[in-house]
C-alpha cells in the first residue's frame, strides 16, 4: 500500500500534462505561471508531473491565467467516457497529439501555423505536409 501512495494518480498526471501543454503553447515559463499564482516554479513542476494534486480553486486560477476552461485539463483523461465510445485508437491518437505539441518542433510548427491568417494558405500547407509524409512512407 505504501507504494501506491508514492505513485501519482493517472488523472493528476493527465491534468499536469495538460497544464504543461497549454503553458508551453503560450510560451510561458514555469516561473511566470508560478509568479501569477503566488507559488514557486518547483510547485508548478510538481503539478505538471502529477506528483502534487492541483486543488479546485488553484485549477480555476490556472485556467484563468492560461485562458482555457477548466474542462480543458480533463479532455481525453484516462477513463473519460464523455466522448461517447472512445476506443483505444482515439486515446492513442490524442496522446500522439499531446506528445507532438509537447515537442519543440511541434510547438514551433503550431505557433507558426496559427499565425497564418489565410485559410487557403493553411489548407495548402496541410496538403504539402500530407504529400511529404506520403513520400516518406514510400521510401
Amino acid at each position: 500500500m505504501i507504494e501506491n501512495k508514492k505513485k501519482p494518480n493517472p488523472i493528476d498526471i493527465h491534468v499536469g500534462s495538460r497544464i504543461r501543454l497549454r503553458r508551453t503553447m503560450l510560451g510561458m515559463s514555469q516561473e511566470k505561471l508560478g509568479e501569477s499564482l503566488g507559488i514557486t516554479f518547483q510547485q508548478i513542476q510538481k503539478y505538471e508531473k502529477g506528483t502534487n494534486r492541483v486543488g479546485a480553486s488553484r485549477l480555476q486560477n490556472i485556467s484563468s491565467i492560461l485562458n482555457v476552461p477548466v474542462s480543458f485539463f480533463f479532455e481525453d483523461a484516462p477513463g473519460d467516457q464523455s466522448n461517447g465510445q472512445a476506443g483505444t485508437a482515439e486515446a492513442s491518437s490524442s496522446n500522439y497529439v499531446v506528445d507532438f505539441l509537447s515537442s519543440s518542433e511541434g510547438l514551433q510548427l503550431n505557433r507558426a501555423f496559427v499565425k497564418i491568417s489565410d485559410p487557403k494558405v493553411r489548407r495548402r500547407l496541410v496538403d504539402l505536409v500530407k504529400t511529404l509524409a506520403a513520400e516518406a512512407d514510400t521510401e
